[in-house]
């Protein structure tokens, strides 16, 4: 049931590259768009229906269970070792950096300060760690897949934790395309894990707009960063007149 479910969300992903929607799918199939939802969420599917849908992609049956084999090969996190390795030369986090944001080999020997020889030195260099896949003419398949993340703690994201906190926040977020909220008061606990269920989901539209705008042109794109925290919290100002709970509660 595992590899079933992981194959109907490669063809959900397949239909999205493709920018179809389950209407495309009912009139290909001549079913109802209600129908195929139904299908979606049940999972279930003969070959002759996947054929059909593949067809509307123009793709093979063949075709589709290769994008499988190839999404089982994608890696959600690197190892220690190899986040170390990239810390260790800024220029080729750099360039995994950008191939992470779906740059080409042109985009970034064009913006960057990185010539031709050294662009391909450092992209065998992230093909040997399995992080792309490095093909003829300079082309570069990603081996990440959507949900991918830095080891938590890990040597990168200490190191950009470090650039947040020096760089990020020293700004007045007033110019264009900025914007920071700063919000304090008293939560519930339920309330409290409302608000990071929807830190979590707002994280996961991020990654999906990133996917998306990926097809853009570099110029239509833009560097951002967005930050969400949320923590118990007290202004060290307030700390010393605050009373101890238990004297308090004796009042």
């Amino acid at each position: 049931m595992t590899q079933t479910i992981a194959l109907i969300n490669t063809l959900k992903a397949a239909l999205k590259s493709h920018q179809l929607t389950y209407g495309d799918v009912a009139r290909q199939l001549s079913m109802s768009e209600a129908n195929i939802k139904r299908m979606f969420a049940s999972k279930r599917f003969n070959l002759d229906r996947l054929e059909e849908i593949c067809q509307l992609m123009q793709m093979e049956l063949s075709d589709l269970f290769q994008l499988y084999e190839e999404s089982r090969q994608r890696i959600s996190q690197l190892t220690l070792q190899q986040e170390k390795e990239l810390v260790a030369n800024g220029r080729l986090l750099l360039v995994a950096v950008s191939v992470r944001n779906r740059l080409s080999f042109d985009d970034i020997i064009n913006n960057y300060d990185i010539s031709e020889t050294e662009c391909i030195q450092f992209l065998a260099k992230l093909d040997k760690l399995k992080i792309i896949d490095l093909l003829p003419n300079n082309r570069i398949k990603l081996r990440i897949d959507d949900g991918f993340s830095w080891l938590k703690d890990g040597p990168i994201e200490a190191f950009f934790e470090t650039q947040i906190q020096s760089q990020f926040l020293k700004t007045r977020f007033s110019g264009d395309m900025q914007q920071r909220k700063f919000l304090f008061g008293l939560l519930s606990d339920s309330s409290t894990q409302i608000l990071i269920k929807k830190i979590k989901a707002l994280a996961s539209e991020f990654n999906e707009m990133h996917r998306q705008d990926a097809s853009l042109p570099l110029d239509k794109r833009h560097n951002i960063g967005l930050m969400m925290a949320l923590r118990p919290w007290e202004l060290d100002a307030f700390k010393p007149f605050q009373l101890p709970r238990n004297r308090k509660n004796r009042q």
